[in-house]
């Protein structure tokens, strides 16, 4: 939700406006000049932004106003200095937005969403600045090179997409366009936060929760009396469709209020919570931008700067898949319903008049996995503490690999009490970047995990990078350890992934290192570091017991291992249900997009016609709660999450053949591709470290077990 636009400039000067006493403004005297939260005030921000947002103009109206022919020197470096103060603001506002929302916070989000927008207009549609670009692109591109001549690529064709080479009269249209995609987008994230919270499923007594693990109805007590106690007991709604307690719960009708608590969470179901006018009015206007842009659909103007290019090769790409999953999942199906109704097999069958219901599936699955692999997820709990996931984990394998080590600081102030701040150091001694950690869900973060940078690399500001990930784990009781899960032990791996990929940068500019590449690129580094997660040696040395400290028994270690890929067609199901929901959205002209209330029949439409539609397998996220496409900025994007496992696979197969712990290893993948953000053609990034030409898709199949 950052401001777009690059950033730099003097920040001294941000301090003669009157506004000297405000932390936002001046530069911090923390360590790599980290946020001072200490300091920093809700009030702080509305006016730190008004000063930042009038610099940011005035080194625009500069650059215009400059009388000597525009060159790199004295157009393109000013422009990527330009917004550094409003970018610095920017990041520390919208982490709290993300992760620790209060209702201040979000009327001052109302404010400042229009005042982005009004800017980030005004420079997208300066003619004489982009004049001013325009004649450096076409003077000066091919006298430059390396970074030069990547960030006068980056910064020209950044103009062109957003409709600088447009008439007047199509311009003002996407002026307004704009405006109302960014207040759309400010509704959306307010409404959807509500329903989630207000789709908690409240339970009255304790044996309702039969069938889940004393931590687990400990944290639902908890999870209770933190959001208003109307029950003894409270189940809350997360990010996705399916719901981790459905696996556990042996109580049907409480699973079914729990998963239709979530699929109903915002679809009208609770007529206070409707984002399907947000979705068709966000669809309409996306349609509309892409064909004043001269594009078919939005996902044809979304994709042309992707590796995947245009609908067609993401289409087939998906569509390939699902040839290939659909006899598995038809064959998954099968054999958890003929489990469920087995009496023999199970203790709580389904009766035979029954048919299995989604809400069944992970219950049944659970139950399956139980009996044939003799494993469940409380069984392995206890041996993955979140603490000891990140420290003899996460940063156990980043050690080993790349040779960073991480040294606590206590000292530096975070948002958030749960929050936990390190010193990156790399191999040579030297401090290479700042890493905080915020692990623990509550009623003001929004669902999922991300990663972000309070700062990004930059050689030419000499700034090292202060990166952060946020995940939404249970946080256990007071005295008690916080357990997770392995799906969210591989989450904590992922999205470290991400700060590895921040981390490591080394580029001049702000605008092209770390993780500001292709939206088809940006997951390969997150879903490739998931693989450290089960190497042996990184397992073993961060999955032990809580209290004894023993490491996982091998047997139970080995049993844990085969199930990863159990029934592994579901997982893969959700996802292409999702990523085929968000391209038939993004595929429409701006003509055919449905009315509200034609919004739920639409996407059984599309998820009919991409022959993904499946009672029991159902999107990871239905339209109504898809945050990564009308809340994020995953519109005709979702895909990539697939594209990129694709190429995380093939890069953790170069990784095997060539010594996975080996530093040797880490040190090319540094060489090649972490350190070196989008200063490069990324596919020919990836074919230098592996040596393939193009990804091989089988790969993704044969890693899923499929």
């Amino acid at each position: 939700m950052t401001i777009a636009i690059a950033s730099a400039v003097m920040l001294q000067s941000a301090c003669k406006s009157g506004n000297s006493d405000n932390p936002l403004l001046e530069e911090s005297q923390l360590p790599f000049g980290a946020p001072d939260f200490s300091k920093i005030k809700t009030s702080d921000y509305l006016p730190a932004f008004e000063v930042a947002i009038q610099q940011t103009r005035d080194n625009i109206q500069a650059i215009v106003d400059c009388k000597d022919s525009a060159t790199f020197d004295n157009t393109i470096l000013p422009f990527e200095d330009s917004g550094r103060l409003l970018g610095r603001v920017s990041t520390v506002f919208f982490a709290l937005t993300e992760a620790d929302k209060t209702d201040e916070l979000s009327e001052i989000e109302k404010k400042v969403q229009p005042m982005l927008t009004d800017l980030q207009n005004e420079i997208s549609f300066n003619k004489p600045l982009f004049e001013r670009i325009k004649q450096v692109y076409d003077k000066q591109h091919d006298m430059l090179t390396g970074e030069d001549q990547k960030l006068l690529e980056e910064i020209y064709k950044d103009f062109v997409r957003k409709g600088a080479l447009l008439s007047d009269d199509k311009m003002a249209r996407m002026k307004e366009i704009n405006l109302r995609i960014s207040d759309l987008q400010q509704q959306w994230g307010d409404l959807l936060q509500a329903a989630t919270n207000d789709a908690i499923v409240w339970v009255d007594k304790k044996e309702d929760l039969a069938g889940m693990s004393d931590a687990d109805i400990a944290q639902c007590k908890k999870d209770a009396e933190s959001r208003g106690g109307k029950a003894p007991y409270a189940i809350v709604i997360m990010n996705t469709t399916q719901q981790a307690p459905l696996a556990s719960l042996d109580n049907r009708e409480l699973r079914k209020r729990v998963y239709e608590a979530s699929i109903h969470r915002a679809d009208g179901t609770n007529p206070k919570y409707n984002t399907f006018p947000i979705v068709s009015e966000m669809a309409k206007l996306r349609a509309e931008k892409a064909e004043i842009m001269g594009y078919p659909c939005y996902a044809a103007y979304s994709l042309d700067d992707t590796m995947a290019k245009t609908p067609e090769n993401v289409n087939n790409f998906l569509k390939g898949l699902v040839a290939a999953y659909r006899s598995k999942a038809d064959a998954e199906t099968k054999a958890i319903e003929e489990f469920a109704h087995n009496s023999s097999l199970t203790s709580n069958p389904l009766p035979l008049t029954s048919k299995l219901e989604p809400y069944d599936r992970f219950y049944y699955s659970a139950k399956m996995k139980k009996a044939m692999l003799d494993i469940s997820d409380d069984e392995v709990k206890p041996y993955f503490n979140v603490d000891s996931v990140l420290i003899n984990g996460v940063f156990y394998a980043a050690g080993r690999v790349y040779g960073l080590t991480f040294k606590e600081r206590k000292d530096i102030p975070t948002y958030h009490p749960d929050m936990r701040v390190f010193e990156v150091i790399d191999k040579d001694g030297t401090s290479l970047a700042l890493f905080y950690g915020d692990y623990y869900r509550r009623a003001s973060k929004r669902g999922g995990a991300w990663m972000d940078a309070f700062a990004e690399q930059s050689r030419r500001w000499q700034q090292k990078p202060i990166i952060f990930n946020v995940c939404n784990n249970a946080k256990a009781p007071e005295g008690q350890p916080s357990l997770i899960t392995w799906d969210e032990v591989t989450t904590m791996f992922h999205e470290f992934g991400h700060a590895l990929h921040g981390m490591l940068s080394n580029c001049e500019y702000n605008s092209l290192s770390g993780t500001s590449v292709a939206r088809d690129f940006v997951e390969m580094p997150s879903q490739f570091n998931e693989s450290f997660a089960s190497i042996p040696e990184v397992f073993d040395h961060y999955a032990r017991h809580y209290e004894t400290g023993e490491p996982m028994p091998a047997e139970l270690k080995e049993r844990m291992l085969k199930s990863i890929n159990f029934q592994s067609a579901y997982a893969l199901g959700e996802n292409l249900a999702a990523s085929s929901l968000d391209m038939a959205w993004h595929m429409l002209a701006s003509k055919d997009v449905p009315a509200p209330d034609k919004c739920a029949e639409f996407e059984t439409q599309a998820l009919t016609q991409y022959g993904i539609l499946d009672a029991q397998i159902p999107p990871r996220y239905k339209t109504s709660y898809f945050n990564h496409v009308w809340g994020g900025g995953y519109a005709a994007g979702y895909y990539s999450y697939l594209w990129t496992e694709v190429l995380a696979v093939n890069v953790a197969d170069t990784f095997a053949k060539l010594g996975a712990l080996k530093p040797e290893t880490g040190q090319a993948m540094r060489d090649k591709i972490l350190s070196r953000g989008n200063t490069g053609d990324l596919m020919q990034m990836f074919t230098d470290f592996t040596g393939m030409q193009q990804p091989d898709a089988s790969s993704l199949l044969k890693a899923r077990g499929l």
